[in-house]
C-alpha cells in the first residue's frame, strides 16, 4: 500500500511545486488578506460607481483619499498605543496589527470633480459619478460658390 499526499482541494500533488508551497506558506502564515492592503467592493450605477473599503477600526483622520492624474489613492494609517514605551511594559499580549495600508485605482470614465466620500462604520464609501460625454449634435455645412 502507498500513501499519495492530497492537497487541500482533494488533487493529488503530481509533482513538487517549491513555488506554490512558498505561496501556500506565506498565505498561511499572513492570512489571505496581503500585507499593506484592505478588502474593497465596486458597483456600477446607471450613473455613478460607489467604492466601499473596509477599513475598521480606523480613525476618520487616519484615512487620506488622493486624486492624482487619472488615479485614485486611498491611504491609512493606524497608530498603537504598544509603541508608547510607558505602556509597553503593561501588554500581555498584543495581536491586533498596525502600520500603513494603501491602494490605487484607475478614475478612467470618472468624473474626478464631483467625487464624495464617507466613513462610517469601519467602512469608507466613495460615489464616483461617471463623465458625461458630451454628445455629438450634427450640423449642415452650406457649400459656398
Amino acid at each position: 500500500m502507498s500513501l499519495i499526499p492530497y492537497r487541500r482541494n482533494g488533487a493529488a500533488i503530481t509533482s513538487f511545486d517549491p513555488f506554490r508551497m512558498m505561496a501556500d506558506m506565506e498565505r498561511e502564515f499572513f492570512g489571505s488578506q496581503r500585507s499593506g492592503s484592505f478588502s474593497t467592493d465596486i458597483r456600477e450605477t446607471e450613473s455613478a460607481y460607489i467604492l466601499e473599503a473596509d477599513l475598521p477600526g480606523f480613525n476618520k483622520e487616519d484615512i487620506h483619499v488622493d486624486i492624482s492624474q487619472d488615479t485614485l489613492t486611498i491611504t491609512a494609517e493606524r497608530h498603537s498605543s504598544y509603541e508608547d514605551q510607558e505602556k509597553k511594559g503593561s501588554y500581555i499580549r498584543c495581536e491586533r496589527s498596525y502600520g500603513s495600508y494603501a491602494r490605487s485605482f484607475s478614475l478612467d470614465g470618472v468624473d474626478t470633480e464631483a467625487i464624495k466620500a464617507a466613513y462610517a462604520n469601519g467602512v469608507l464609501t466613495l460615489t464616483m459619478p461617471k463623465r458625461v460625454e458630451p454628445k455629438v449634435v450634427g450640423r449642415r455645412l452650406e457649400i459656398e460658390g
